[in-house]
């Protein structure tokens, strides 16, 4: 193959660092040249209005894989939990990049004695140095529907910008705290303001978290196999199984599901998912095992447990209440 390959990506600071390591990668792998071609999505262009309020992160991919149906790009990379559980008609993840720290992390503002990193080693540590009512800069609905249950009189407010942005408003007193993906602080060279790596116990990753996916057109093979050579087996079962979860459970991109797959010894994948009431009230919570080589099949069980237990209705009530804010008959 000597065509140039195209890559579709948003223009965030994430987003490019994802679109630049995929080309180097493949590059390096011995394929074909490749360049980046920017597309603004609608996610970018609604800067000032919260995600749970103008449709999802699904705003995030629709325009880029738009830009792939029609073949004005070979293939699109993505933030994976950016992406909608069922895929458009016509494309497929083709590979996936090694996962990064997959979990949440709370970052505090510096210049605050009680807050400096080292103080906080838990839990606990963090509820002591913050309270029970702290202004917490997150607009993802399934974080706020977690950290409710450990903080049940926050004030969650959506934070949306850059990181460099989030991280300079934080430090000025709009927020006592931010919830970020870890992976994205990790990404960007920001580890060091990393306060508490939240542990799944406490608040379940989204599915895909760390993960970046490659989506390519389906019958496009030459794209394929310049991909495959740089496809993460591990983190691919992880992703199968988690939005396997997602799709079992027929939740969005703005739902309180959490679901993480970790992989063991012996091509085994641990499964944690959970699905939470908006105001914390109410929680499911399933863990299962299963060989990474049915990672999918292991995901829908999961999904299908949490639907037994109560899940559905969890969902319905917050089908409701997002149609509602929204203004939108359910």
């Amino acid at each position: 193959m000597s065509r140039e390959l195209r890559i579709g990506t948003r223009g965030s600071q994430l987003a490019l660092w994802q679109a630049n390591t995929v080309k180097r990668r493949i590059e390096e792998a011995g394929g074909p040249a490749c360049r980046i071609v920017v597309i603004k999505t609608s996610g970018d262009r609604l800067q000032e209005a919260p995600l749970s309020e103008v449709g999802g992160k699904r705003l995030f991919v629709k325009e880029i894989e738009d830009a792939l149906l029609r073949n004005e790009v070979d293939l699109a990379v993505h933030s994976s939990k950016d992406m909608p559980a069922v895929l458009p008609e016509a494309l497929t993840i083709a590979a996936v990049l090694p996962r990064e720290d997959p979990l949440d992390a709370v970052v505090l503002p510096l210049g605050s004695i009680r807050l400096r990193p080292p103080s906080i080693a838990s839990i606990d540590d963090l509820v002591a140095a913050l309270g029970r009512s702290p202004a917490i800069g997150t607009g993802s609905v399934r974080r706020i529907a977690q950290l409710t249950r450990l903080f049940p009189g926050a004030r969650f407010t959506p934070i949306r910008g850059n990181l460099d942005t989030r991280l300079r408003k934080l430090d000025e007193g709009v927020h006592d705290a931010l919830v970020l993906a870890a992976a994205g602080l990790r990404r960007l060279g920001f580890a060091s303001r990393i306060s508490l790596t939240l542990p799944a116990a406490a608040c379940v990753p989204a599915p895909g978290q760390g993960i970046v996916a490659i989506e390519v057109r389906d019958g496009d093979d030459d794209t394929r196999r310049a991909v495959v050579h740089i496809d993460d087996r591990a983190a691919g079962a992880a992703l199968k199984a988690e939005r396997a979860v997602v799709k079992a459970l027929g939740g969005g991109c703005q739902t309180p599901i959490g679901a993480l797959a970790t992989p063991e010894d012996g091509d085994t994948l641990q499964l944690v998912a959970v699905v939470v009431a908006l105001d914390g009230s109410r929680a499911v919570r399933r863990h299962a095992r299963g060989p990474r080589e049915r990672a999918a099949a292991l995901g829908a069980s999961v999904g299908a447990q949490l639907l037994a237990d109560g899940a559905g209705d969890i969902l319905a009530d917050a089908h409701r209440a997002q149609a509602a804010v929204e203004g939108i008959q359910p």
